[in-house]
């Protein structure tokens, strides 16, 4: 039985200009067990898709399943077994940190669950915060408090909605430890992030959205080895000359190329020349899953939604 399932999931809004097709036939299951990733753009989706696991919007047609148990004519079961880490900061300003995952736990008919709460209060560094008002918390430790409260009913699927947007790198370490840990111990890890090296290093599979259609559904493994081989990546201060247009990644003054074999490398390397430009710090890099990303996503894939099912591999 899968932990989660997207069954032909669509979900179209009525806007000023007429229907908008959030999501178009989404389909992929997620076995128990996995850490798996769903990345895509802003807008392709992805909040949509988990509002819809965690009940919270209706597919227009579809339907979307936690451990078998269905998120629309099931809800209450289905949401026990899920705890959700939203991307917006939702607190409740009256209470300490220790009332609100007491009430939390209330809210799934958890009791004397004292030890999990100090257990999480420490693990995610909050233990110190204990007694604090939940308004006088920054918004990291805001952040870090959502997590506990999503886990305060020891749910076996986890869903982390951005839960590293805008906080600083000590919540992220700490964060991704205890969540790696739970993993280990058999619970389900569903993640949207932008941070793509976090995806890659975390997931062992993931699906791309665009446009609210599955374009990529692979292990993170096959993903990479779909890549170019290398990419060539210096800093230059100058015009990009004209041969790059197109197929230059350029952030700030670092230009980065991709490069299938030693010849693109030279090939690259000679238009430098030609044109008389100064580099610094030539390097180069093996392909990582943000150039599989911007590949995917500047692909033509709007034509065939892919779906997936419980027969796709898993890479462990």
């Amino acid at each position: 039985m899968p932990a989660i399932s997207f069954q032909s999931v669509s979900k179209t809004f009525a806007t000023a200009r007429g229907p908008h097709k959030a999501l178009d036939r989404v389909s992929f299951d997620i076995q128990q067990g996995e850490f798996f990733g769903l990345l895509g753009p802003n807008g392709a989706g992805k909040t949509t898709l988990i509002s819809i696991l965690a009940g919270l919007a209706r597919p227009t047609s579809g339907k979307a399943m936690v451990l078998g148990s269905d998120v629309q004519s099931n809800y209450g079961e289905a949401r026990r077994k899920l705890g959700v880490v939203p991307q917006e900061l939702v607190f409740d300003p009256f209470f300490s940190v220790r009332e609100a995952l007491r009430i939390q736990s209330g809210y799934f008919g958890v009791k004397n669950n004292d030890a999990w709460i100090d257990e999480l209060l420490e693990s995610l560094g909050l233990a110190d915060k204990a007694s604090s008002n939940m308004r006088q918390l920054s918004g990291g430790m805001k952040r870090r408090v959502l997590v506990a409260q999503a886990l305060v009913h020891k749910p076996p699927v986890i869903v982390l909605d951005e839960p590293t947007a805008g906080v600083d790198v000590e919540l992220r370490q700490t964060l991704w430890q205890f969540i790696a840990k739970l993993n280990k111990q058999g619970h389900t890890v569903l993640l949207t992030t932008h941070y793509l090296e976090e995806a890659e290093a975390l997931c062992g599979r993931i699906a791309m959205l665009k446009t609210g259609r599955v374009v990529a559904l692979e292990s993170t493994s096959e993903l990479l080895k779909s890549a170019s081989s290398n990419v060539l990546r210096f800093k230059l201060d100058s015009a990009l000359p004209p041969e790059f247009e197109g197929k230059a990644r350029v952030t700030g003054r670092i230009v980065q190329l991709p490069a299938h074999d030693a010849h693109d490398i030279e090939r690259y390397l000679a238009i430098i020349r030609r044109a008389g430009l100064r580099v610094e710090d030539v390097e180069i890099r093996k392909a990582d899953l943000e150039d599989v990303f911007l590949d995917v996503m500047s692909a033509g894939h709007e034509d065939k939604p892919a779906v997936a099912t419980a027969a796709e591999g898993v890479d462990a």
